[in-house]
């Protein structure tokens, strides 16, 4: 028996002692996965480690291994004026550069190389000096013989609009950025004037002195700003880092910097970030730049793709920053001023924006690059016809806020709260997929449209967040939506050939506002995963960078990057003030319900929190989702619920249930990517194109809609009654790509002359149609009566060619708008967006119109009216060739 007793004794001190050694290693683990390791003191992934010192010191030997992976195989196409237009998307050249080689062989534009040399792993120097050489003569030649050069795909570029030939590509320092080739400088140039165009550049660009910052220590004084702290020394230190970056991004006229890099204020940045962080961290400063985005008394709209708004239409996420703002002040005055700015933004919206579905048109919100985000074929019209996820919930969010500051007011809001329930059912109608768990990405197409069904990260959130899901979407959206090792990433999958920044890349802000998501939906996993994908970058890099490579988890590579990003910053900030302090402000208090996940169990204190006449001290106890109470002063407080009218200093006290959450799964995938899409091209009766690599099928689109998947790279249409086909290849794993460029086929089409009917310009531009063409301006042309005679009554497509050289394809704000009457019924707005800087004599096609019209004469005016105006306001000019009029039925 006492053997017995000794052996069992052993045995318990034996298993005491295990669990005692077990739950210490564990306990200082907060993430760990075959990429790296969160530590309550340290990061390390692979040969990098970060290591907190203390909560105001911070080292780490982090290098970007970019350099040390540079490939001497180097793809890259040429272009004229900064246009990926010399051969089909895909299709690039390849020069592989072996040891002691610095020069190329002559490239001739536009014609494919015979063969691509095989990759053999092979790794070039740093800065390591080529020269690529080119023959432009096929261009120069088309300029000489007919004043323009015609590409592969029937587009034209007049001699007279010719600004340069540069080359673009995937290894730095070169870029598949084609619309900041020249910024980049890389410009062609023939210096003996032979037609052989050159350039030389240092290849794998590196320079040691400027990537070896070893340590943050902290060297503001940050003593008036909240201070946290608690059982996990990493966020402690990352909350006073990101505080001091904060700080340092203070302009001297009292505006938020947007980064290290970029200055000035953006609207969509600074308000993303007002809502994450700054509206209770610097409310004023936050007023002071939310006011510098207003302008006629309208929310300014950044540039995006080509033109602003209302190409981009992203603008009313500054109403989410303002309500916030509002919430946290409590100030009237700013209730006031701000209600009129938003009332006439969204005014402005409803008339030009507001698609026949109930959703609204623009680019994507924060995703406003072209090429990163959608197909190479979709121009800067076909964007701003696009009806993105991201942006709608914006739309329905600044609709509910209007009807909140109408209540507030005394003001009537029942326009608004149908408005917004407007869009929020036709989101869930219309991009809702059943079998992914998740929305699409956007509707896209030209006169009929599909969803594009790419998971898109800040979309989905913020549906979360703003309760256009509904709780068990809201579930499935968070547990079901691909997240990679490195975090979630911006768009999945990923698009070939496009270069890491939107596309490939993950967004610390984006994955802050996954997190409030995953924390809202309660998933622990997911909420675990996403904490680390914020605390890893930062505390290796020293830095709240903007983007890193999704890939490698690497802040060289992307496209475009900033250290000390306003944004990331925020969210950084977020992670403690609205996840493990529970925070969310309401018009009448604050609300406070933590989400801690059980690997960041303990204890959390945040002092120093002003809350309009209040200063609170906070502290919360344990882990879970649940609390058991909530404590001011030592006394119950109902509903978790502090109410906006408190004074003075006052002690939180909040103890958690201590459950756990885990649950709901996290869907972790392997980054992956689509397969480029297909060109097509009518042949007779059937549409064709080149096979795609690895493609299992092909899905063909009739008028918007899926009607056949074929293993054959043809297929026979009707060529009867109009009809918009598209194309999709499906590879292996089941990824769609994105469709080609739709085409139309009809029988009957009518062109009106429009310098038939109106002053013909006398502008010397070329490649019109007819015998000249009409301008549009603020001074010119304000109201253009066309006359349109159809033989019997029925539905009819229209919509304008033209050209407007007001700016270039990716940025400035000079799109040109204008208000189409049919029989005196307003039909929306007509867009004329930007097609390059000074080049006129390149046209295309506005967006078009599905119109009854009248058997005989039908009366269609363009007007100028007041909500045409551009955010550039003075330019608002383009000029019109001809309109198209197609019967549908």
């Amino acid at each position: 028996m006492k053997i017995f007793i000794k052996a069992f004794i052993l045995l318990s001190l034996s298993m005491i002692l295990s669990c005692a050694t077990k739950p210490e290693q564990d306990n200082n683990t907060l993430y760990k996965s075959d990429q790296f390791t969160v530590y309550k003191d340290s990061v390390i992934q692979g040969k990098h480690k970060a290591e907190i010192l203390s909560s105001e010191n911070i080292s780490s030997n982090y290098k970007s291994p970019a350099s040390e992976n540079y490939s001497n195989l180097i793809s890259f196409k040429l272009t004229i004026n900064e246009k990926d237009i010399e051969m089909p998307s895909g299709t690039d050249h390849h020069v592989l550069i072996k040891k002691g080689e610095h020069q190329s062989p002559v490239f001739v534009f536009g014609e494919p190389d015979e063969y691509t040399p095989e990759d053999h792993g092979e790794k070039l120097p740093p800065n390591y000096e080529y020269t690529f050489r080119v023959d432009m003569n096929p261009v120069l030649e088309q300029f000489e013989s007919q004043g323009y050069y015609e590409a592969f795909d029937g587009s034209r570029i007049a001699r007279q609009d010719f600004k340069g030939f540069y080359i673009a590509g995937g290894s730095e320092p070169l870029t598949w950025d084609f619309s900041n080739l020249e910024e980049n400088d890389l410009e062609l140039k023939d210096e003996n004037g032979d037609g052989i165009y050159t350039i030389t550049l240092k290849m794998n660009p590196y320079d040691a002195t400027q990537k070896e910052i070893k340590s943050w220590e902290l060297s503001e004084d940050i003593s008036k700003k909240p201070s946290y702290t608690s059982d996990q020394p990493i966020v402690d230190a990352l909350f006073k880092l990101s505080t001091e970056e904060a700080l340092k991004n203070i302009e001297p006229d009292s505006t938020l910097r947007t980064g290290a890099e970029w200055g000035g204020v953006w609207t969509r940045d600074i308000s993303y970030s007002i809502y994450l962080a700054f509206a209770y961290h610097e409310p004023e400063i936050a007023r002071i730049s939310l006011m510098k985005k207003v302008k006629r008394g309208r929310i300014v709209q950044d540039t995006g793709s080509g033109g602003a708004w209302p190409v981009s239409s992203d603008r009313t996420v500054w109403a989410v920053a303002a309500w916030e703002l509002y919430k946290i002040t409590g100030d009237k005055d700013w209730l006031q001023s701000s209600y009129e700015i938003i009332r006439n933004t969204l005014e402005d919206d409803y008339k030009t924006i507001k698609a026949e579905n109930g959703l609204y048109k623009g680019e994507s919100s924060f995703l406003d690059w072209r090429e990163q985000t959608y197909p190479k074929w979709m121009s800067n019209m076909d964007i701003a016809e696009s009806m993105n996820l991201g942006t709608n919930v914006v739309h329905y969010q600044a609709n509910r806020i209007l009807e909140k500051m109408a209540n507030a007011l005394g003001e009537d809001a029942s326009k608004y709260a149908g408005r917004a329930e407007n869009i929020k059912n036709a989101i869930n109608e219309l991009l809702w997929q059943e079998d992914k768990g998740y929305y699409a990405q956007y509707l896209y197409g030209r006169k009929y449209m599909n969803v594009s069904p790419r998971f898109e990260a800040l979309g989905e959130a913020l549906a979360v967040i703003f309760d256009v899901a509904d709780e068990e979407k809201s579930e499935r959206i968070v547990s079901e939506s691909p997240v990679t090792p490195f975090g979630v990433t911006s768009i999945y999958p990923q698009i070939p050939g496009i270069p890491p920044y939107h596309n490939n890349g993950i967004w610390p802000f984006v994955q802050s506002y996954w997190n409030l998501a995953a924390a809202k939906a309660g998933n622990e996993k997911v909420l675990n995963h996403g904490l680390a994908a914020i605390y890893r970058p930062a505390a290796l890099f020293l830095s709240n960078y903007e983007n890193f490579v999704a890939e490698s988890g690497d802040f060289e590579g992307t496209e475009i990057n900033s250290h000390r990003m306003l944004w990331s910053m925020a969210g950084n900030l977020a992670m403690v003030h609205r996840v493990f302090m529970g925070m969310e402000f309401r018009e009448d208090g604050i609300s406070f319900n933590p989400v801690i996940p059980r690997n960041y169990n303990g204890m959390k204190s945040l002092s120093n929190f002003e809350y309009r006449n209040a200063n609170l001290n906070i502290q919360v106890k344990g882990y879970g989702n649940k609390t058991r109470a909530v404590k001011m002063d030592g006394e119950i407080i109902e509903d978790n619920f502090l109410p906006a009218d408190i004074s003075g200093e006052h002690t939180i006290e909040i103890e958690m249930a201590n459950n756990d959450f885990d649950e709901s799964d996290i869907n972790l995938v392997e980054n992956k990517f689509s397969l480029p899409n297909p060109q097509v091209k009518v042949n007779g009766d059937r549409l064709e194109w080149n096979p795609i690599r690895n493609a299992e099928n092909y899905r063909i689109y009739k008028n918007g809609e899926a009607v056949e998947d074929i293993t054959e790279n043809k297929y026979q249409i009707d060529p009867g009654q109009f009809s918009e086909y598209k194309v999709s290849a499906i590879g292996p794993d089941g990824f769609e790509s994105f469709t080609s460029e739709p085409i139309w086929i009809y029988q009957d089409m009518n062109k009106v002359e429009l310098e038939n009917i109106a002053k013909r310009s006398s502008e010397n531009y070329v490649n019109y149609s007819g015998n000249g063409f009409v301008e549009l301006s603020t001074g010119t042309h304000r109201e253009i009566e066309i006359p349109v005679t159809v033989e019997q009554t029925g539905k009819y497509l229209l919509d304008f060619r033209y050209s407007n050289g007001s700016g270039p394809w990716n940025t400035d704000n000079k799109c040109a708008i204008r208000s189409l009457y049919v029989n005196s019924d307003y039909e929306g707005a007509v867009i004329f967006p930007q097609r390059g800087k000074d080049e006129w004599s390149d046209w295309g096609y506005s967006n078009s119109f599905t119109v009854e019209l009248e058997k005989g004469k039908n009366d269609l005016k363009l007007k100028f009216e007041d909500w045409n105006n551009n955010m550039n306001v003075d330019v608002n000019r383009a000029m019109l060739d001809y309109m198209r009029v197609i019967q549908l039925n």
